[in-house]
């Protein structure tokens, strides 16, 4: 991974000491794991947006300073870690995206009163006091994504695929839900361990169920592991795909498709077409202006880790009252190696 500007070692800032003057502001982003391509756009966007806001006179006029923690580890690693270290003072609030079983340990590890800003699509659920979600719930995010593909697509026949852990077996809860007031079904489920492991039996059970669609909700590199094997065997150019964490370095990895058939939910991507959305083409500007032309792609889980920052140093200067707007519901077509959004897509 590229060296990041402004981007602080815990250990180092635990023998430095806290600094009363300064916000310090914990990222927990997968450095290491499934998730671990989308790192480098991520911290980009964190440090873009801590450069905006030290530029614009800080937080509560203290400059804003970012401590990585990886988030891709195993959830009890990664949330003994954290509570650890805001207990020492290295950092004042936690920023962070990653899977929702770090995100339920984090919760659940972190000293009371502890602020910590989630920034991806979540599980659902309670929450605990400090703990601000600004992506979509299950049922906001693939609900209207769902209920169009069964009216436009036909596409009434659904097998349900995720990773073994808490958000994909919310997102087939809220699956289940849509389909049965749709006019769809469910004609198979599995729920696998993260890792590579060996696609054949998820292949087969897309065949022999007759699946008019797929709704994936594996993540990071198992995502497009999955994808490339579903191209490879010939499913692509008939059974339609759907994924609520497809994003752009998910593909660009996976080599893009031209089938018409791989559809993402995610809630904000760069678009390809005049639907793009000009915050975010002005977003990706300024990142490239800091970045330099080998800048890598601006995706969902970056793009939230930037709202995510400024959310914290909004926090930290004590201001309350702050509209993240971004649970609309999205659904784009992967067209080639970029997206292209959907217009007149209503929430179901």
């Amino acid at each position: 991974m590229r060296n990041q500007p402004g981007l602080l070692d815990p250990w180092e800032v635990l023998l430095s000491g806290p600094r009363p003057d300064v916000v310090r502001v914990g990222l927990a982003v997968p450095l290491s794991g499934p998730l671990a391509m989308t790192a480098p756009s991520a911290l980009d966007l964190a440090g873009l947006a801590a450069d905006e806001i030290n530029a614009a006179g800080g937080a509560a006029g203290r400059p804003v300073e970012l401590v990585a923690v990886d988030s891709g580890r195993a959830p009890d690693v990664v949330a003994a870690e954290a509570a650890m270290l805001h207990r020492s003072g290295a950092f004042d609030l936690l920023v962070g995206f990653h899977t929702s079983d770090v995100h339920r340990a984090l919760e659940n590890a972190l000293p009371p009163g502890a602020r910590y800003v989630f920034t991806p699509p979540h599980e659902g659920g309670r929450r605990r006091s400090g703990v601000v979600r600004i992506g979509s719930s299950p049922l906001e995010q693939h609900a209207a994504a769902v209920a169009w593909l069964v009216r436009h697509r036909r596409a009434r026949r659904w097998v349900l695929l995720g990773t073994d852990y808490v958000w994909p077996r919310a997102v087939h809860r809220a699956a289940q839900r849509v389909l049965a007031d749709v006019g769809g079904e469910v004609v198979g489920e599995a729920l696998v361990p993260f890792g590579p492991g060996d696609p054949g039996a998820l292949l087969d059970l897309v065949v022999q169920s007759r699946a008019d669609a797929v709704l994936l909700s594996l993540v990071g590199r198992d995502l497009v592991a999955f994808n490339r094997e579903f191209t490879r065997a010939g499913l692509d150019r008939r059974v339609v795909r759907l994924s609520g964490a497809l994003e752009e370095n998910g593909l660009y990895a996976l080599g893009g498709d031209a089938t018409g058939g791989l559809f993402a939910c995610m809630p904000s991507f760069a678009a390809a077409d005049a639907a793009a959305d000009e915050g975010q083409l002005a977003l990706e500007e300024r990142h490239a202006r800091r970045s330099g032309p080998g800048a890598p792609v601006v995706c969902a889980y970056a793009r939230g880790l930037y709202d995510g920052v400024r959310l914290a140093a909004a926090l930290a200067d004590g201001r309350r009252r702050i509209r993240s707007g971004r649970s609309t519901a999205r659904l784009a077509q992967a067209d080639g190696l970029t997206f292209r959004e959907l217009p007149g897509m209503r929430s179901a």
